[in-house]
């Protein structure tokens, strides 16, 4: 029993290394990658700013905020993901579960189309919409309203003691409001106020700057350590709440610490970014499939995973954008839905 114990601790460590060094490889390839045909020598001499003007503004202020956030954003909403997944001891949990995405296009909808111009400023001349539009502004609506979803959510659950169950549905719901509310919204918008809005809602990470980047940073990594010292809680959780709560665990508090940290993630990148599909619904999945469930390794193992995807999707749509990067999110969704097509009827198969 020891020898299998230190096997799999083995394996463990060992796929959570070569996560971390694709991910690394995958951030320095991001850099030399993009649609300005730089060679490999400028961009090299570009990282030491001594390159022409125009090839060091490419590297430091174009590629490298946007290889930052996918890692950053790609590792949080990962993480999100798992916590979501573990704490309502649900497969398909998944960082949009609490209507946070849903909340955050709402509030850039209203940012755009309402205070920025839209309907009430701007009419249909793009120049004077391009002008009123404070893309930080604008995600501090949508943050505002994610939070607000998840204000509600939890709040309405308070009613059933945190009942997992009770948590998904609810998020369902309100996140269908979010919905309905953005689509009133959207019909009485111009078309240049529509067409922006719906532009932002794409994810991209061409709209991150190195303030966007440290925000994110600082909550993913706050979210990652809170996520890392009540591992072992998480472990515990796994046997059942009962177990837990025999173990003195407060299982309730935990639920609600837990989402209200994964959702704050979620909100912030998807505030900065846009939606960003799939990353925290299909790297757990993975990871879980080659290391198990062990907190202790799934989270840092889930948060690389989730970095490599968005890395490697990023690298992807520069690529085949044929002068201009396509919406990162669009290349994760193209990825992820049929890879997670292929787990649910290979989980299926194996049950049987």
């Amino acid at each position: 029993m020891t020898r299998e114990i230190k096997k799999g601790n083995r394996i463990k460590i060992t796929t959570l290394i070569v996560a971390i060094i694709l991910s690394i490889i995958l951030f320095v390839v991001g850099i030399f990658v993009g649609s300005s045909h730089m060679g490999f020598v400028e961009c090299f001499k570009a990282l030491f700013k001594i390159s022409t003007p125009a090839y060091n503004n490419i590297v430091w202020n174009i590629r490298m905020p946007r290889v930052i956030a996918a890692f950053v954003a790609g590792g949080g909403l990962a993480i999100s993901g798992l916590i979501m997944q573990t704490s309502l001891r649900n497969d398909m949990a998944s960082p949009a579960t609490l209507g946070v995405s849903n909340a955050a296009v709402f509030g850039a909808n209203v940012s755009i189309i309402a205070l920025s111009g839209g309907f009430l400023i701007t009419g249909n001349n793009v120049n004077n919409l391009t002008n009123a539009i404070n893309p930080f502004a604008t995600s501090v609506m949508a943050f505002i309203f994610s939070l607000l979803s998840i204000i509600i959510v939890l709040g309405l659950c308070k009613f059933r003691k945190f009942s997992p169950s009770t948590i998904a549905l609810a998020g369902i719901a309100i996140g269908y409001i979010w919905n309905a509310a953005t689509t009133i919204l959207q019909f009485y918008a111009t078309d240049v106020g529509l067409s922006a809005a719906v532009i932002w809602s794409f994810g991209d990470l061409g709209r991150a700057t190195y303030k966007s980047d440290l925000l994110m940073f600082i909550i993913v990594i706050l979210g990652l350590i809170f996520f890392m010292l009540m591992s072992w809680r998480y472990n515990t959780l796994l046997s059942g709440e009962d177990s837990a709560k025999a173990m003195g665990i407060n299982v309730e508090l935990l639920r609600f610490l837990s989402l209200l940290v994964a959702s704050i993630i979620t909100a912030v990148c998807v505030s900065m970014l846009g939606m960003i599909g799939f990353v925290g619904l299909i790297c757990p999945q993975v990871v879980k499939r080659i290391i198990g469930n062990d907190h202790r390794y799934f989270i840092p193992t889930t948060f690389f995973s989730g970095s490599i995807l968005l890395l490697f999707a990023d690298i992807l749509s520069r690529t085949i954008g044929n002068g201009s990067a396509l919406p990162v999110g669009a290349i994760t969704s193209l990825l992820g839905a049929p890879f997670f097509l292929l787990l649910i009827f290979s989980w299926r198969k194996k049950d049987a």
